[in-house]
């Protein structure tokens, strides 16, 4: 023991050994210093850590991005409609809120909060959600990302691919086809994001003024798109369809959408095409609306040229735009844009979509819009008919039968009136006998100034 002792070294010599050290240590790190730019250091140390973070850890990070090479990430909307019903005594906070002003005892609906931590249990594994966000502020507008972090065991991950995504999706979907309510959404071209807003229309196939085949056939059509996603893909076509609705104002174009959006239950995406600036915006615009949704175009001749007939607009070069047509002074949007997305390669992004057109003129469009492929589906709008009135009998004053009909039917057949100015009549008094002898009288009165004329 006692010769060991003698072999360790004295502490005046210990002490020499650690001064050497530490002159060579500060003397390598004023040399890396002056050698290695920062750049290449703060590379090396993060690259170092890292490995030596994997090495000790035993955690493994799935990151989930709101957006997934250009499109919405179809895997975030599923975790964002699958971690509310997963919300247990490890939740430490909730983003709560209501939509029903007109039961505000209703419970509140519950959502996840930006930095709020999910537990959740899944064949026996273990995994924390947590929503996080940041803004991109190299960019010229800076937007703003949104992304879940997944964290599990390193050994849980294979497990994690194979089943527990694949059960988020199946049950998004099914939550999803459940939901109560529904979203119309608008641009914000300040913040470059979808706005939503409940949508609480009440418009249904039951309650369209229409001709009871044309509403037949649409709800038929629509059928045949929601379970043709196999045909669509066999046939090597963008599982999408497109239906133009024209007619004079006040035919119930916007009821129809509405309908078309209770029916499937698909959010709505309402877009004004001057909010593009340019083609590229166009389809960031686009390719940020979810699957399974409806894609709307209101009076699509106004506000911007980019759909009109070219060989119209070049014979009318020199005439003044209708006076109820508002005139852009920033295009933005071209008409190749547009189409390349109703049909082109950027058609292929995305599933399960509705596009609809709304105009009050047909002739005005640009025969490259209404061909097959892009408006699939040219629906009339036209003035009251008879059956039509029916319905609206039926829906405002609970009639399906009355003497006066025939009369009414007579009149109807000679003078042209919109389903609007119709229901407007008969919302007059809550008196049936007293608003359809008023509306013959109006209609009498609508006859004898067309014959006057």
């Amino acid at each position: 023991m006692s010769s060991l002792l003698e072999q360790l070294p004295s502490s005046t010599t210990l002490l020499s050994m650690y001064a050497s050290f530490s002159a060579m240590a500060m003397l390598i790190r004023t040399i890396l210093n002056e050698m290695v730019p920062k750049r290449i250091q703060n590379y090396i140390s993060t690259k170092f850590l890292d490995l030596a973070s994997s090495c000790l850890s035993s955690d493994f990070t799935f990151i989930i991005e709101e957006r997934w090479q250009a499109v919405l990430n179809e895997t975030f909307r599923a975790v964002e409609a699958y971690l509310p019903t997963r919300i247990g005594p490890f939740t430490d906070s909730l983003l709560i809120g209501s939509n029903e002003p007109l039961n505000p005892s209703a419970p509140p609906k519950q959502r996840i909060p930006v930095d709020c931590k999910i537990v959740d249990e899944f064949h026996g594994m273990r995994l924390e959600w947590t929503l996080r966000n940041s803004v991109d502020s190299n960019k010229y507008f800076p937007r703003e990302k949104r992304y879940f972090r997944l964290n599990c065991k390193k050994g849980d991950r294979d497990r994690v691919m194979q089943y527990y995504f694949p059960h988020i999706a199946t049950t998004a979907r099914w939550i999803l086809n459940q939901r109560e309510t529904l979203n119309i959404y608008t641009y914000d071209r300040e913040s470059s994001v979808w706005e939503p807003t409940v949508f609480k229309h009440p418009a249904t196939f039951e309650t369209l003024a229409m001709e009871p085949e044309v509403k037949q056939l649409i709800k038929d059509d629509l059928d045949s798109f929601v379970e043709r996603k196999d045909f669509f893909e066999g046939v090597g076509r963008a599982w999408k369809r497109g239906y133009l609705l024209y007619g004079p104002p006040g035919t119930g174009k916007s009821s129809l959408v509405a309908a078309i959006a209770n029916y499937l239950r698909y959010n709505i995406y309402d877009l004004q095409l001057q909010t593009a600036r340019s083609d590229a915006d166009l389809r960031h615009i686009l390719t940020s609306t979810t699957n399974r949704s409806i894609l709307l175009i209101e009076d699509i001749d106004c506000g911007t040229k980019v759909s009109h007939d070219r060989a119209k607009d070049q014979e009318d070069n020199d005439e003044q735009q209708n006076s109820n047509c508002l005139s852009s002074t920033d295009p933005g949007v071209t008409l190749s844009g547009l189409l390349n997305f109703l049909d082109g390669l950027w058609s292929s992004c995305g599933d399960e979509r509705i596009i609809i057109f709304t105009t009050n003129h047909k002739d005005k469009l640009d025969p490259a819009l209404l061909r097959p492929g892009r408006m699939d589906v040219h629906i009339h709008m036209g003035y009251c008919t008879p059956a039509a009135f029916r319905k609206l009998s039926a829906t405002y004053l609970g009639i399906k039968h009355h003497p006066s009909f025939l009369t009414i039917d007579n009149l109807l057949q000679n003078i042209t009136l919109t389903p609007a100015e119709v229901a407007q009549q008969l919302m007059k008094t809550d008196d049936p006998e007293s608003v359809l002898q008023s509306f013959i009288h109006f209609l009498e009165m609508k006859r004898n100034l067309r014959d006057d004329i």
